[in-house]
């Protein structure tokens, strides 16, 4: 599963994370291509495949396809360090739409491991999103339009932390009780059970993008005045409460990494109480010593109609303030597409990762052809050495 390496091995290492003992000026600066070591899991370079929903299951099994293995196999054979699988629900009334990819059940164990297999037959390191929609579940594809399902299509029950839709026209989820929020907490640790036997090494708990931890995480859907709500030690509890569950089944070898919206983009809006890049900090400084080993460091999702700054490594700044304030390893996200902007993000100390989703879409092989435009010499797939 996790990948062992030798002593010798070890010493070739240019960077990992932290490195108290070794004074910063000693160091040579990372780039994209250098090795990072993440607990047992070293990645062969810091370039990461984002977990980006295919909606390409059979209706409501939840199990990962033939589509599953090409796709993700394709971007393991382009050179990533890293590859994670979408972002899988936890629980079926977790799912964003009946076609997302499962993980709350055994059944789904086998063809997800025929997929681990392949992306770590090619050298990439394998990992998975854990996730529930809360009040964004029971919609269409966005290709059919992504709105809510009427009942007649099979619209199922959601839930969140308050009776609050997500925008005109969504459903009103059903309030959790607490032992409900219990029940999802151990729905949580079961996938990541269930993740560890199909061969991952990696998790991603996904608090991010208006998805249930952030609906919690913020005070835009979380009207709550019990434990789970109302101030921000209330707000943040379920993340924590998942998270312990997660770190006490999920192998001390293997990293666990978040992702987060670092802000609701209504920060300078003083007539409205959001979740602020200022709570995301000081969430960031819990989780580091919760165990856990990144932070993904995206924004936005849970207020529907905010205008948004869209451009070029737009997020970056999150994933550097992050870092910086919270003194742990961040991921940058968000409209990375050229090879010299990826490298500087890494070699300017802003992130210790970059995670490319659509652009990989375009470009399956992406890191190889950054590698070039860098030239970095890394290994290429003895079947594509012909078009070096």
């Amino acid at each position: 599963m996790a990948s062992e390496t030798s002593d010798e091995t070890n010493s070739e290492i240019e960077n990992t994370w932290p490195s108290a003992t070794e004074p910063a000026d000693m160091r040579q600066p990372p780039h994209l291509f250098t090795p990072l070591r993440i607990r047992d899991v070293v990645t062969r370079n810091r370039i990461v495949v984002s977990p980006m929903c295919q909606y390409s299951c059979e209706a409501r099994d939840g199990r990962a396809t033939d589509w599953h293995l090409v796709h993700l196999g394709a971007l393991a054979t382009g050179g990533a360090g890293i590859v994670f699988v979408e972002a899988s629900a936890v629980a079926a009334r977790g799912r964003i739409s009946p076609f997302d990819m499962g993980i709350w059940d055994d059944d789904q164990i086998a063809p997800l491991a025929r997929v681990a297999r392949f992306v770590r037959g090619t050298g990439a390191h394998v990992g998975i999103q854990l996730a529930h929609a809360g009040r964004k579940a029971s919609v269409r594809r966005p290709w059919e339009g992504g709105k809510p399902l009427p009942a007649a299509e099979g619209a199922w029950p959601i839930i969140a932390p308050s009776p609050l839709p997500f925008a005109p026209g969504y459903q009103t989820p059903e309030p959790l009780t607490v032992s409900q929020i219990h029940d999802i907490v151990a729905s949580f640790a079961r996938a990541a059970e269930r993740a560890l036997a199909a061969g991952f090494e990696l998790i991603e708990l996904h608090a991010a993008h208006g998805y249930l931890l952030h609906q919690f995480l913020s005070p835009l859907s979380n009207r709550r005045d019990d434990e789970y709500g109302g101030s921000f030690a209330n707000r943040i509890r379920l993340t924590l409460e998942v998270v312990r569950a997660l770190r006490r089944v999920w192998p001390e070898r293997l990293p666990l990494f978040v992702r987060l919206s670092a802000t609701d983009w209504l920060d300078d809006d003083p007539t409205v109480e959001s979740w602020t890049l200022r709570e995301t900090a000081e969430l960031a400084r819990v989780l580091r010593d919760e165990g856990v080993d990144a932070l993904d460091c995206s924004s936005g999702g849970n207020a529907a109609g905010v205008r948004i700054p869209d451009g070029p490594g737009y997020q970056v700044a999150f994933a550097a303030r992050i870092r910086r304030e919270a003194g742990i390893p961040t991921i940058a996200v968000g409209r990375i597409t050229d090879p010299a902007q990826a490298d500087q993000i890494i070699r300017s100390g802003q992130a210790d990762l970059v995670a490319l989703a659509r652009e990989t879409l375009c470009n399956p092989h992406w890191p190889l052809l950054a590698a070039a435009a860098l030239k970095q010499e890394i290994a290429w797939p003895p079947q594509y050495e012909r078009a070096r």
